[in-house]
């Protein structure tokens, strides 16, 4: 049942998250506050006229719209047994086709998107009127896009900005970045409105182990799903290597510290040129403004402003930065650096961490342009002095070599869902360590790419409470860009986990308990999903909840969910 209803499933969400803004945009009088929940225990025993029209009974959106809707959300529905296919309307002024063949029941992920016949990167960038000088082909389904376009963005033309995000995480998985592709097809190939994703680069870490990729899953994900699993365009290996060239600056630089007078270092610093001439380097502008050092010629600094600025003293136990891999391997954890009998004994315990995980990454998702990231790079703290002070990259001098490496970094790349609906993949932080969001610029340029009455789904990656309120706190906050509306996915297997259901193990089979019904546990654990309905809209955010329906699930389980999701909006939710 999963997979018959599923494609049907998204284009629901789709209209009613269209419904809610529109009705919101276009009203005039302030309507009290909802939490909306789509009926999916309902939907499922509906057909697409139906389930449409009961949607449009209980949110009182127009007539003139409801009829175009149903005729739109039928069209999901059209199957046959035969392969995947994914042939291109004729004529298309927005991007995105509907699948016109869809097997059942469904088959792998690896299966269905190698089925998949991807549309010319260059012809989805042109129905986004994304012009040639805007973006740079990386083969034939990947584009890297100008992040210059961002600053086309105002007020007046950008689009609806939808975040995604979901309950306490599980090692079940609730569905966000199903969901969020989900979605997007179904506002774009079936409701035919101009409809950008922006989603997370996946780490192969996660990808070579239990968890898999993160490009969606069954007929709601992006392709070719295996370069966006692996490589993409090579940004995660630009942050790694930015990072190590820190990594390494720092143990160079305490290396020889150790070794040489003030003099040799700075002599080293400040290498005479042909006519005998000693010049500041533009990286070295900063840790001198910040020295209070104000002599533009070295050679006259006394010998205690020259020490001043040739020696960081970093505190060798007190060193913070650590080197990265983009891989999942754990004798890396913890190391011993400075082995060799050419470092002269100088050892130190260090570690590597996994790349997304970097600082580099942070800042990536966070910057808003070129000269924002290269200014946020200075600042990253790489250690303490003997004396306590906090020592950055800028007073290592790599600023301008780290932001040299991620100039192609900072451009996100552009790929495609089954349906050809746009997706901007861009940034990979994690939300337990990091912000957990896609980045800044991907957005900006999305909203600008959609106009006024398009839509931007965003994913903030975790659960609400992590990526969501990351999202609001830190990436709202740097971007200025406030969303339209929240979806918060859950499952009822999730629920029941958080309910005091039995342990979950990854990649072992699920407990009895998952498998049945059982109505008081999936209860017990709404209290999660309150939780997060309500931290929600404390920012002003409307929140609907989305269902990601099992086969397991039951309509009792999902009117319990249903009936909490109205609860936890108060006096003011819809009477459904």
């Amino acid at each position: 049942k999963q997979e018959d209803t599923y494609f049907f499933l998204c284009a629901v969400l789709a209209v009613y998250i269209y419904i809610y803004i529109y009705t919101r945009t276009h009203t005039q009088q302030q309507q009290p506050a909802r939490v909306p929940l789509l009926p999916f225990s309902v939907v499922r025993r509906m057909s697409a006229q139906q389930a449409v029209f009961k949607i449009a009974k209980i949110s009182s959106y127009p007539k003139s719209f409801s009829s175009s809707s149903t005729r739109r959300v039928s069209g999901v529905l059209r199957r046959s047994f035969s392969s995947v296919t994914t042939k291109a309307t004729a004529s298309m002024s927005l991007p995105g086709k509907k699948l016109e063949n869809i097997v059942k029941p469904v088959p792998s992920d690896i299966e269905v998107a190698q089925a998949a016949t991807p549309l010319r990167i260059s012809h989805v960038l042109e129905q986004c009127k994304v012009s040639m000088e805007e973006y740079e082909p990386y083969g034939h389904y990947k584009a890297k896009i100008s992040d210059k376009i961002s600053k086309k963005m105002t007020e007046e033309n950008k689009g609806h900005y939808v975040v995604v995000a979901g309950i306490t995480p599980t090692p079940l998985g609730e569905g966000k970045s199903t969901t969020t592709i989900g979605l997007v097809q179904a506002l774009g190939a079936h409701l035919e409105k101009f409809a950008v994703a922006c989603i997370r680069q996946p780490s192969m870490g996660p990808t070579f182990g239990i968890k898999g990729g993160a490009a969606g899953g069954g007929y709601s994900q992006v392709i070719p799903m295996e370069e966006m699993n692996m490589h993409l365009t090579g940004d995660i290996h630009a942050i790694g290597i930015a990072t190590n060239l820190i990594a390494a600056a720092v143990d160079t630089r305490m290396f020889h510290e150790n070794t040489q007078s003030d003099e040799a270092l700075f002599k080293r610093l400040f290498p005479p040129n042909k006519k005998g001439e000693r010049k500041i380097a533009r990286n070295m502008t900063r840790r001198l403004k910040r020295l209070g050092i104000e002599k533009t010629n070295p050679d006259e600094w006394s010998e205690k402003e020259r020490s001043k600025f040739v020696r960081l003293d970093l505190d060798a136990d007190k060193v913070t930065w650590r080197r990265v891999v983009d891989m999942n391997d754990r004798f890396l954890r913890q190391i011993t650096i400075g082995e060799s009998p050419t470092e002269k004994g100088q050892t130190r315990q260090t570690g590597f961490d996994i790349t997304v995980a970097s600082e580099v990454m942070a800042v990536l998702a966070m910057c808003t342009s070129l000269e924002d990231m290269d200014e946020r790079f200075g600042k990253m703290i790489v250690g303490t002095s003997k004396s306590g002070e906090a020592v950055n990259c800028d007073d290592l001098g790599v600023t301008g070599a780290v932001t040299a490496l991620m100039l192609e970094a900072i451009k996100p790349t552009m790929m495609q869902t089954l349906e050809g609906t746009p997706v901007l993949i861009h940034a990979g932080p994690f939300a337990n360590i990091a912000t957990g969001n896609s980045s800044v610029i991907a957005d900006k340029i999305a909203l600008s790419m959609v106009g006024k009455d398009g839509f931007v789904v965003t994913e903030a990656g975790f659960g609400a409470d992590i990526g969501l309120e990351k999202f609001v706190n830190l990436k709202c906050r740097s971007s200025g860009l406030k969303p339209n509306c929240a979806v918060i996915v859950a499952t009822v297997r999730a629920l029941k986990c958080h309910g005091g259901g039995p342990a979950v193990q990854a990649g072992k089979p699920l407990d009895f308990a998952y498998l049945e019904e059982n109505v008081n546990m999936v209860k017990d654990g709404c209290s999660n999903l309150t939780r997060h309905i309500e931290n929600t809209r404390s920012f002003g955010i409307p929140v609907v909840i989305a269902i990601n329906a099992f086969p397991t699930d039951t309509p009792a389980e999902h009117e319990a969910i249903r009936q909490a999701a109205l609860a936890a909006g108060g006096a003011a939710g819809g009477n459904f």
